[in-house]
């Protein structure tokens, strides 16, 4: 493996990257009124487990393999179709970013993530780590040390962006340094927390080396 950079940065994309909060509860309704679900406790589970540990918990009596089909027919349709948007500052930060300085690494599938940074302009690194690179999802760490390992960086020298608690607790148990972005108050043990995603543009540069590249 090709070595990478002394420091690295590791997004989560929705949430922190793509504002597609109201484009997940859309989904996870229309999914929840096709079983007769409660769509807010259906997307309140939604929120903290991977699909097929909501569909578990949610719909017990129902396929896992026809929920999980249906789910995936939904939010492709919304990649397509939906409306949603980059946060402030999201294009200009990555833009200024060295190559093989971060990664994306994400619950969602890599498809998904592609079209949704195509429509809105956002860059995709080489190194994508989605739900179907990894055994354990968020808030397991492997994600984020797979993500690692494929830049060729130690863990505790990665940045870790977050907007969700499960996130978060996945970046602290790979040993990385963690901030919060995009919420009111700080998710537990987030080491510096940013209300917003621009907030914290400067400070994700001056770690990766890329201040003086910033037009954000």
């Amino acid at each position: 493996m090709r070595p990478g950079p002394g420091k690295c940065v590791l997004f989560d994309v929705d949430g922190t990257l793509i504002d597609a909060v109201d484009n997940q509860r859309r989904v996870w309704g229309t999914w929840a009124g096709r079983y007769g679900l409660d769509a807010a406790e259906v997307y309140r589970v939604a929120l903290r487990t991977r699909p097929m540990e909501t569909f578990a918990e949610v719909a017990p009596d129902r396929d896992p393999g026809e929920c999980l089909a249906l789910l995936h027919e939904l939010e492709d349709d919304d990649v397509r179709s939906g409306v949603y948007g980059a946060f402030a500052g999201a294009s200009e930060l990555l833009s200024a970013l060295p190559p093989r300085s971060w990664a994306l690494v994400t619950s969602n599938y890599e498809h998904r993530v592609r079209g949704r940074f195509a429509r809105t302009g956002l860059p995709v690194p080489p190194v994508l780590v989605d739900a179907a690179a990894v055994d354990e999802g968020k808030p397991s760490p492997v994600p984020y040390l797979l993500a690692a390992e494929r830049l060729g960086v130690r863990p505790e020298d990665c940045l870790v962006i977050e907007d969700a608690p499960s996130g978060v607790e996945a970046g602290l148990r790979a040993g990385m340094t963690v901030w919060g972005v995009n919420t009111p108050t700080p998710a537990p043990g987030v080491h510096r927390h940013f209300p917003a995603l621009s907030d914290a543009a400067p400070e994700i540069l001056a770690f990766a080396g890329a201040s003086a590249r910033y037009s954000g």
